[in-house]
């Protein structure tokens, strides 16, 4: 029985050293991540403040994801700018976008969306949820994203950004259409409303920073073959070292 129970009480006696360290630690993130049993962390600050101040938060977290989306996917391309790094004069643009321009939009045209199917959990009321969502609001959001885009690109006249929102929206809109029902089915049954603007700006930005790095992986080969020939080395850069860049800070 002593045998026995100095075995038990070595086996269950946390052992000093790294790996104790490494657990204490790594509880300890999670607890200010989630916030734990006190719902004292960060997700929980966070989601207070989706309820206290709505649109200033939601505006913070689009710019930033904006900016971020900009970020990596010129890091998925390899394009690199003219000094030599992954930011470019579209980062704070596209911040700017992100919290004055989709944030308070996503905002409006949710709210309104919320408000209209109040208290309705049907499964023919989700359904009707989604098909507006579809129909009316990705519409406008996916125009108004293009037209934004367009803008940043360096459109100037009313004529090349009609042009640019002509030649994406079908495209834009074949992959909300995909994605969208998807995730608000996703939000309908696990989130609380409050939360559903941060989550699709989630999803956007992981849509987004897709088919951004892939934008910018056809227009650098697309340099390449025109300027220097198609070396296949896809890093943004011509034999010489130089840059393939005909704008400066793009």
């Amino acid at each position: 029985m002593s045998v026995k129970f100095e075995k038990e009480t070595i086996k269950d006696t946390p052992l000093p050293g790294l790996g104790g360290r490494k657990h204490e630690i790594a509880h300890e993130i999670g607890e200010r991540l989630t916030g734990g049993e006190t719902a004292q962390g960060y997700l929980a600050a966070y989601l207070k403040q989706l309820q206290t101040n709505p649109l200033r938060t939601k505006m913070l977290t689009s710019g930033s994801l904006s900016a971020l989306q900009e970020v990596l996917a010129s890091w998925i391309a390899k394009d690199v700018g003219p000094s030599g790094h992954y930011v470019n004069s579209r980062v704070p643009k596209m911040a700017v976008y992100g919290a004055f321009i989709s944030a308070p939009l996503g905002h409006f045209l949710i709210s309104i969306l919320q408000r209209v199917f109040s208290g309705r959990m049907s499964l023919t009321a989700k359904i009707m949820q989604i098909v507006v969502s579809n129909l009316v609001v990705a519409p406008i959001q996916n125009t108004v994203y293009l037209a934004s885009m367009a803008v940043i690109a360096g459109a100037r006249t009313f004529h090349q950004i009609r042009a640019t929102v002509r030649a994406g929206f079908m495209p834009v809109m074949k992959v909300s259409w995909v994605v969208s029902p998807l995730a608000l089915a996703f939000a309908q049954k696990f989130l609380p409303e409050h939360t559903w603007v941060p989550f699709f700006n989630i999803v956007a930005f992981v849509i987004g920073t897709w088919i951004n790095s892939q934008t910018k992986k056809k227009r650098l080969q697309a340099l390449r073959r025109k300027h220097y020939g198609d070396d296949g080395r896809g890093d943004g850069r011509s034999q010489s070292g130089r840059t393939d860049y005909s704008r400066p800070g793009y």
